[in-house]
């Protein structure tokens, strides 16, 4: 799978590859990182950096020289990082020089070079360029911010058969350029990073999202493919006046109802996507503009792979699993995977074959007997007017056993009146069964986010005024 860039050098050297970078040019700062790495020794090394040109040859560079490549969340302290090197027999970092403060001292360090201070000669190409599919390309440290984490190894063969899946269903034309906001220590980026590659098309890379810089490449037609969050979108769309865009991969989180409408009216071509890093990104995926009638759905599974829904209940409803040739053998240091891979999510299948996600199983809340789904819930307040962001968690109760809690922030406070909790409360009272109306509302300036945009869930607890069963407020 290397060879998708030596293969570019070779047969579209002047194309652009990256920014202003040809393929022609990233195949050479390629090589010549590639000959300062073959003298480690190590098996794995890691890497910290916000995105750029660099950290993209960088992690090409460790590839080729057959590292096992962990990329490290910028957000992590040092002594955090220092945990996750330690479990797995990580000694050697490279890193930018924005991030050198989080490399622990017990490990040994090495600074990125400029791409710009990179031979622009054509260095000796010693490099065995060929990779087995079971061999570990990277690897991604999951809940990496709770302390307890997973490591994902994400092997070629499960980097070839998504990139040529997601080909056949998203296409591919010699002017794609893919704006890459999303971080490459994340999937949602490294995957981008591949597919553009693999594609032999043009990737633009962001070392941080930055709006107005991404509305001039819109309108500027410089542009025409993006992955994006939700919440991200959200702030973007009612600013596009016009656009060229060929697809805007969406997912990450639910995507809000009037998201979707917003979107349709102005012909934005999204694709509902569904994955993880388990399964190397999307595993399945819907355009929305040719599924009209199934708006709610996230579509149908990648070429390859298939979803099972296990143990349901009478409605079909229950646990998602996966399977095909992007999905992980088992996470490291852990019993390998035979079969399924269980998501933890919950959901079901129509007559067609479209998924449709209700919620992670984890955020199920079961009150009273039960079943109530969060998503339900939100979806719900997002048709509200003024609903910037919110979410539902389970909270524990002595009588019920659990009971929903809803955080929601507004775009606009002044159009619905003073009492926010209470005009809240009543319009889910209107829509939803009682069981259903959350005991808690908290009413919140922003919904706290992690570094790929997602809202932090798990956080949310920590904000509840428990004593305000009612209710309450904090802004």
């Amino acid at each position: 799978m290397m060879e998708w860039l030596r293969y570019g050098k070779q047969h579209y050297p002047n194309r652009i590859c990256m920014n202003e970078y040809t393929y022609r040019d990233i195949y050479i700062a390629v090589v010549h990182v590639a000959t300062r790495l073959q003298a480690l020794t190590d098996t794995r090394i890691a890497i910290v950096s916000d995105n750029s040109v660099t950290m993209a040859v960088y992690i090409l560079a460790a590839m080729l020289v057959h590292k096992e490549v962990l990329l490290l969340n910028v957000h992590l302290t040092a002594g955090e990082i220092e945990n996750q090197l330690s479990q797995l027999h990580i000694t050697t970092v490279l890193h930018s020089a924005k991030r050198q403060s989080q490399v622990p001292t017990s490990a040994t360090a090495i600074q990125f070079e400029s791409i710009r201070t990179m031979s622009r000669n054509v260095a000796e190409d010693i490099f065995d360029w060929t990779v087995d599919d079971n061999d570990i390309a990277a690897i991604m440290n999951t809940s990496a911010t709770t302390g307890q984490f997973k490591s994902v190894p994400l092997r070629w063969g499960q980097i070839k058969a998504h990139v040529q899946a997601s080909q056949q269903v998203l296409g591919v034309t010699e002017q794609d350029n893919w704006l890459m906001v999303l971080p490459l220590f994340h999937v949602s980026g490294l995957s981008i990073l591949m597919r553009s590659i693999y594609n032999g098309t043009a990737m633009t890379i962001m070392e941080s999202y930055n709006e107005e810089q991404v509305l001039q490449y819109i309108h500027d037609s410089r542009i025409n493919m993006m992955s994006l969050v939700p919440t991200i979108l959200k702030n973007l769309e009612p600013r596009i006046a016009h656009h060229q865009l060929r697809v805007i991969l969406l997912g990450g989180e639910f995507i809000p109802r009037p998201l979707v409408d917003a979107c349709m009216a102005k012909q934005l071509p999204i694709y509902k996507t569904y994955g993880m890093t388990e399964t190397f990104s999307q595993s399945v995926t819907m355009p929305v503009l040719s599924n009209l009638n199934k708006l709610d759905s996230v579509g149908k599974p990648l070429p390859g792979m298939t979803v099972h829904i296990v143990n349901s209940d009478t409605d079909g409803v229950g646990e998602i699993h996966l399977n095909g040739p992007m999905v992980m053998s088992g996470y490291i240091n852990h019993a390998p995977i035979h079969g399924d891979f269980n998501t933890d999510d919950i959901g079901y299948l129509d007559e067609d074959g479209f998924l449709y996600i209700l919620n992670r199983r984890t955020d199920l809340i079961i009150s009273g007997g039960e079943n109530i789904y969060p998503k339900e819930i939100e979806d719900t307040v997002y048709a509200m007017q003024g609903v910037k962001e919110c979410a539902v968690i389970p909270v524990a109760d002595t009588k019920w056993g659990q009971v929903p809690a809803l955080f929601v922030a507004f775009d606009d406070v002044d159009v619905l009146g003073a009492d926010l909790e209470m005009v809240v409360r009543g319009y889910i009272s209107s829509k939803l069964a009682k069981y259903k109306v959350p005991k808690y509302i908290m009413i919140m300036d922003a919904l706290p986010r992690n570094g790929t945009g997602k809202i932090m869930r798990k956080s949310l607890a920590s904000y509840l005024d428990m004593t305000a069963p009612s209710g309450g407020s904090y802004a």
